[in-house]
């Protein structure tokens, strides 16, 4: 199984609006994705980086996909709606990471 996380610096001036990133955005991302075998989402809300320090990514996404190539194959055809999509929820630019669980 394969993880695609979608993490949102926790920068300074950033804004989020849980509310729609979870229920409206995420079921654009299940709409859009689930034909190329996504099989679940999570959403992690950031409250630390441990100690005094900030988290350093208000949010994180987690896209779970059986194979990479879906992800790969997914996000050719439909990325540019799903990317779309982000200034009406934030004004941070995201940073992705493709990874292989493990266990």
């Amino acid at each position: 199984m394969y993880k695609v996380s979608v993490m949102y610096p926790n920068q300074e001036v950033a804004k989020f609006n849980f509310e729609y990133y979870r229920t409206t955005h995420m079921q654009l991302v299940e709409r859009h994705l689930k034909s190329f075998g996504l099989i679940k989402t999570g959403v992690d809300k950031g409250i630390s980086g441990g100690g005094d320090q900030r988290a350093p990514y208000i949010c994180i996404g987690h896209l779970y996909f059986q194979t990479q190539e879906g992800y790969d194959k997914g996000l050719a055809e439909v990325g540019s709606i799903l990317r779309a999509d982000i200034p009406n929820f934030t004004n941070t630019t995201p940073i992705r990471q493709i990874s292989e669980i493990l266990d």
